[in-house]
């Protein structure tokens, strides 16, 4: 019973004077509410019907139905069904449509009354040419792209009426006699004939469709009241708003993924011609540069010689050219500000550049400009340097050579001097080649630190806050909001709150540790006090969670250790945290601790689980390091947490390392505390005693 044809097609089909306009999730939703508003606050008793892509969508709005179903029997609600959601007539016609049907994809809204009359037919997945990565960044939930029609116009509701009830009986064919008097109280078989009709009689419909509709937006008392006015501006307000942010996103995206190119090349090869090869291609492209050079240079050099470039069709290359520098006054000028210069208008370039040219240069300045100018058609100039800690290594210039000046945009000039920085990162690595083994690793490093920094950020604050946002939104939004669902959502919101502030104190705890500000509270301490700490820590957090069988295998006969008490509580949590949260509850953690014989106390934190690579065990120390990707994982966390237990277990005096079989073959986290001496626990006996005497 699949059908093939959208009803927006449909009745665009019927009526092909409409002109789908382009909405947004927020839009709708608005408009939705503002249609069912109509309804509620009227004694008409229309006919309305409503689509749902999916039943938890319709669950949002199951009680406004409710009341609507008060006031009118003539209710239908359609929606893909994914648990209760069926074929119903209990307090409204409900149907229920396979997944797979065009309506999933469908927004759908029609209330037809006796006075007055509205409808709302949309469809998603309106594609305008972005690309598969842009798309999936802006395919957020409120916006969510739709193409359809909003209308009041009642020859448009009556047709659409009419197409949504020949779906209905599609779907309940048992309701034909329901769906009948509808047709006949609303006189929708009538209306449709005579807008055939009316359709069929029009010599100039655009223009005459579009005089009916400013009527109607002139006529309709709907229209003039100031409820309905401050809502059309709220919802174009919004629609502005979320265009100006989507073209916002699409310019990062552009920007992210040439610096991603950039940074791919960078990884191959340390070759920088290779490297150069790919930005000057991919940056010309970008841009829709005539001409596109990026080239290496210093300040003081006289000429630099084209090896890379790119061109657009009818542009003459300059490979293989001298191009001059030293008598350049652009280039001069970008050596003196270290910022780029644009130039939107060369005709106006003399002048402009020997302000600042000493006298005596200046002839000279301005023949080479002009050359310039003349011999390669340059109509609109950009010079961004490659620079590297204030070191001038190379030069990315674009020209446009049409016959109109073209304007460098901020945004433009931001891409360039993004990749720009790029580049000068790559220019000095590879003039360093031959030193490059370490550094090479500490770059990997840092990038794996930034990527994995952006996509925790990204998951473990965007996540909860975003949670956090909808239970507020809705239970501002939604008063009627029954007490059940109310205590969800402010359980939910009080439980991501807690999850972004153990990160937040996560970053905080690391920051100080490595910044030294930490006041240190050594002690003698026993072992097995604070192990029962943490033990009672771990479970009290894990509260909703089946933890994994622990034991403990630590003598009271161990001797004291010498630590900041509260800091080895926080690595005994840390590591019973990671062992439960990679440990199925069937699996077995065991922490157990014995004197090594070199004045240090060994404790060991092992577990059945996932375990980790051997080659990987020394990076799990790293911070925000993520053993399955940090966009891959399937546990929570900054990884910052085995960072700050090295950083304690370091500045505490023992050392920290972990050992592991191999994946799916457990692991164990082993470190080392100082003890207390004999010598040290005499003199501490005695100072015991003393006090005892005294007192």
């Amino acid at each position: 019973m699949t059908i093939p044809k959208s009803v927006l097609a449909e009745l665009v089909q019927e009526i092909p004077q409409l002109r789908p306009q382009i909405y947004f999730k927020s839009s709708l939703t608005a408009l939705s509410h503002a249609i069912e508003d109509q309804v509620l606050a009227s004694s008409d008793q229309p006919l309305v019907i409503a689509t749902f892509q999916q039943e938890r969508f319709y669950r949002q709005e199951a009680h406004r139905y409710r009341r609507i179903a008060n006031l009118t029997s003539q209710v239908y609600v359609l929606a893909a069904p994914e648990t209760a959601f069926k074929d119903s007539s209990e307090y409204y016609e409900t149907i229920a449509f396979n997944i797979k049907e065009i309506l999933s994809k469908e927004w759908n809204l029609l209330v037809l009354g006796q006075q007055y009359s509205s409808c709302l037919i949309c469809n998603e997945g309106f594609n305008s040419g972005k690309s598969d990565e842009t798309s999936e960044l802006i395919a957020m939930d409120q916006a969510r792209r739709f193409e359809g029609i909003w209308t009041f116009d009642r020859q448009v509701c009556v047709q659409a009426a009419e197409l949504l009830l020949n779906r209905i009986l599609r779907y309940r064919p048992q309701l034909e006699e329901k769906v009948q008097a509808a047709r006949e109280v609303y006189s929708i078989n009538l209306d449709v004939e005579m807008g055939r009709k009316s359709a069929k009689r029009k010599s100039s419909s655009n223009r005459r469709y579009l005089k009916k509709a400013s009527e109607v937006v002139t006529q309709n008392p709907q229209f003039n009241d100031p409820f309905a006015q401050r809502l059309v501006t709220y919802l174009q307000a919004s629609q502005y708003k979320l265009l100006k942010a989507y073209r916002s996103i699409a310019v990062q995206e552009q920007k992210q993924r040439l610096i991603n190119i950039i940074s791919n090349a960078m990884r191959r090869s340390l070759d920088s011609d290779e490297i150069i090869k790919v930005a000057v291609q991919e940056l010309g492209e970008a841009l829709l540069a005539c001409r596109c050079l990026i080239y290496q240079c210093r300040a003081l050099d006289v000429t630099a010689t084209i090896t890379h470039e790119y061109l657009s069709s009818s542009v003459t290359s300059v490979v293989n050219q001298e191009w001059p520098l030293q008598d350049n006054p652009l280039f001069q000028r970008v050596v003196q500000t270290q910022e780029q210069v644009s130039i939107e208008d060369t005709s106006l370039l003399p002048n402009y550049c020997l302000t600042e040219t000493p006298q005596s240069s200046k002839v000279q300045a301005k023949n080479c400009i002009e050359t310039l100018i003349s011999q390669w058609k340059i109509k609109s100039w950009l010079m961004v340097p490659l620079l590297y800690q204030g070191r001038l290594l190379g030069m990315v210039e674009l020209h446009h050579c049409g016959s109109c000046p073209h304007n460098w945009s901020d945004d433009k000039i931001d891409l360039v001097e993004a990749i720009a920085t790029q580049l000068g990162i790559t220019l000095i690595q590879a003039e360093t080649y031959a030193h490059l083994e370490e550094l090479n690793q500490q770059l990997e490093a840092l990038d794996r630190t930034r990527s994995n920094l952006i996509a925790i950020t990204g998951h473990e604050l965007r996540t909860p806050l975003s949670t956090i946002q909808v239970c507020l939104e809705s239970l501002s939004q939604e008063p009627d909001m029954p007490a059940e669902l109310r205590q969800v959502m402010l359980e939910t919101a009080l439980a991501d709150a807690d999850r972004m502030r153990h990160l937040v104190q996560d970053f905080l705890t690391l920051s100080h540790l490595e910044s030294g500000t930490v006041e240190w509270n050594v002690e003698y301490l026993p072992l097995l006090e604070c192990v029962d700490l943490a033990l009672s820590s771990i479970r009290a957090h894990h509260l909703q969670r089946d933890l994994p069988n622990i034991t403990t295998q630590v003598s009271t006969e161990l001797p004291l250790v010498l630590a900041d008490g509260e800091w080895l509580v926080e690595v005994l949590s840390k590591l019973l945290d990671n062992a439960c949260k990679f440990t199925h509850s069937e699996g077995t953690v065991m922490i157990g601790a014995t004197s090594n014989g070199d004045n240090m106390l060994e404790v060991t934190v092992s577990d059945t689980g996932r375990g980790i690579e051997p080659k990987r065990l020394e990076a799990v120390f790293d911070r925000f390091y993520q053993e399955e990707g940090a966009l891959r994982r399937s546990v929570g966390g900054t990884g910052l947490g085995l960072a700050i237990c090295r950083q304690i277990i370091t500045r505490l005096g023992g050392k920290i390392w972990a050992e592991s079989a191999g994946k799916n073959r457990g692991s164990q986290f082993h470190f080392t505390i100082p003890i207390v001496s004999n010598s040290e626990k005499m003199e501490r006996e005695n100072q015991t005693r003393r006090k005892e005497s005294n007192s």
